[in-house]
């Protein structure tokens, strides 16, 4: 018997007691935009044949294992055989030239670094990457590579599929795990966002986002009571300049009419 009839003709799949499962209902696999539109874009391509037994497949906790890294997702997924199917899905992750044009286009976007920020892709992140001639989502099948150690000689297996409908609904607790698929990790955008400025600031007008990891410094020595009364301002020429204007003028300079009152409140 050919591999191909040993197919056709085998039975149900082996049950699984602790595999990986999705949770979404039959037409909604995915709560987030981004999610469906990465389940959209497989069927899109005309690989949505034997997605419907991949779904029962993945409800029903088939996978046992699934791990990402750049470019390829390795998974192992149990048929009607003892021995489990190996399965991979790889994708053509962004160069390190491609991502900086993507951070460029969206570093002068606060919104976009925002809802990064929160764990969310904005909508309009998709027309971000056509801008500087990428697409997010893929749109050919040359973008993708599956493989699956089954006697199914259709690409996707319900094996591939299972493990594209466990994909989409990691992607809604954390659609930089998409990002890192394509060559990024949230660390690396992040910092890329974060990197210099075109305008650089004048010396010592550094925007607080800037200087948050910093900003309170050491610990300082708390002068004692009486030097305080004395000189009830003296306390802020203790813990060194900080780099903080307002208004042109230094923090500090702010801070100082603020202490004289609170010591003259406190003699009364």
């Amino acid at each position: 018997m050919s591999d191909d009839e040993w197919w056709r003709s085998s039975g149900p799949p082996i049950p699984v007691a602790d595999g990986l499962r999705i949770t979404g209902d039959r037409k909604n696999i995915g709560r987030t935009w981004w999610s469906r539109r990465f389940v959209e874009s497989l069927e899109a391509l005309g690989l949505g044949g034997r997605f419907e037994r991949g779904r029962r497949y993945a409800r029903a906790g088939q996978v046992l294992s699934m791990s990402l890294s750049t470019s390829i997702v390795v998974a192992q997924v149990q048929g009607s055989r003892p021995e489990p199917y190996r399965v991979r899905i790889g994708i053509k992750a962004f160069t390190d030239a491609e991502w900086a044009d993507v951070e460029k286009a969206l570093a002068g976007q606060a919104l976009f670094l925002a809802k990064l920020l929160a764990g969310e892709l904005p909508h309009e992140i998709e027309a971000v990457f056509e801008t500087v001639g990428l697409q997010l989502f893929p749109v050919s099948a040359r973008e993708l590579s599956m493989d699956c150690s089954c006697p199914d000689w259709e690409v996707p297996c319900k094996h591939l599929a299972a493990i594209s409908y466990l994909l989409a609904e990691s992607f809604d607790s954390d659609p930089f795990e998409y990002l890192a698929w394509r060559g990024r990790s949230r660390q690396q955008l992040l910092d890329g966002l974060r990197g210099p400025r075109e305008q650089p600031a004048e010396a010592g007008d550094e925007a607080l986002v800037d200087v948050l990891d910093n900003f309170w410094g050491a610990p300082v020595t708390v002068p004692a009571v009486a030097a305080v009364r004395a000189a009830p301002d003296a306390v802020l020429d203790q813990v060194g300049p900080l780099p903080l204007t307002v208004g042109g003028r230094p923090l500090v300079e702010w801070l100082r009419p603020a202490y004289r009152a609170l010591a003259e409140a406190d003699d009364q």
